[in-house]
């Protein structure tokens, strides 16, 4: 494809939070068009049993937590031992609920996890990544990287940092062989919510596509020339509309705000 740089077979990918419902679509849907892996999660279980699944040999494992300085050390060299050229960014946690009772741990770690772990991680493999003939870093974040929600305050705040970095970068790598993109699923069928936040989804009426669904479209982008996509209607819509007329949405949201403030 235009200015894709690499076919899917030709990719050497290290993916964050492989073990996870995206992470394990992902590489299952990268393994069947062709693309070695290196599938890092923080637990080895799962690791085992997705590798088990996969039962093919382009496929390595590293146990791993991305919040660590040592073992995002331990990842920079796996890849670079590995001869890594795609970097996928999918390691994250998710936090939902009012800002005011929110504890502050929990608002560092999402932070931590989604926006300063894969900026971290990204820099330290970046030097590999600028010396290849061509390389990706396809940055998973969501479409309230765009979108701000009602409960998702915190979440909000860590996948619009993700798309920013994302976005900025791209622009600073231009020149170089580094191609930078950022996914934004809307909700997805996992298990990555709580049981309030699968209530608040049900109340409002929120669309949801299969974690198979994301990794195709994740694969499409890798493939195009494109910088970002986010997924689904009325979240593109919605996309569109935030960035031109942010309050026109404030109503639009207000059985979401009715729904965080009761404490549902």
């Amino acid at each position: 494809m235009e200015g894709s740089g690499l076919r899917l077979d030709q990719m050497r990918v290290v993916l964050t939070g492989a073990s996870g419902g995206i992470g394990s679509a992902l590489a299952q849907a990268l393994l069947q068009q062709g693309a070695h892996l290196l599938l890092v999660s923080r637990s080895a279980d799962k690791l085992q049993t997705l590798q088990a699944r996969l039962g093919s040999a382009s496929v390595s494992t590293l146990v791993a937590d991305v919040t660590q300085a040592q073992d995002r050390a331990k990842i920079v060299a796996a890849a670079i031992s590995f001869q890594a050229n795609v970097l996928i960014n999918n390691a994250g946690i998710p936090s939902f609920g009012a800002l005011q009772p929110l504890p502050p741990e929990q608002l560092e770690a999402v932070l931590h996890t989604n926006l300063l772990a894969p900026i971290l991680l990204t820099q330290g493999l970046l030097p590999h990544l600028t010396r290849q003939a061509a390389a990706h870093v396809l940055n998973i974040g969501s479409v309230l990287g765009r979108l701000g929600l009602p409960g998702y305050s915190v979440y909000c705040a860590s996948k619009f940092g993700l798309r920013g970095f994302s976005e900025a970068l791209r622009r600073e790598l231009q020149f170089t062989p580094v191609r930078v993109q950022y996914l934004g699923p809307r909700a997805t069928q996992t298990t990555f919510n709580d049981a309030a936040a699968a209530r608040y989804q049900q109340h409002t009426g929120t669309h949801t596509d299969t974690p198979q669904q994301v990794a195709q479209a994740a694969l499409r982008l890798l493939q195009s020339a494109d910088a970002e996509c986010f997924l689904g209607f009325p979240e593109k819509w919605a996309v569109k509309l935030n960035a031109v007329a942010p309050q026109m949405l404030d109503r639009a949201f207000r059985s979401h705000t009715e729904f965080v403030m009761k404490g549902e």
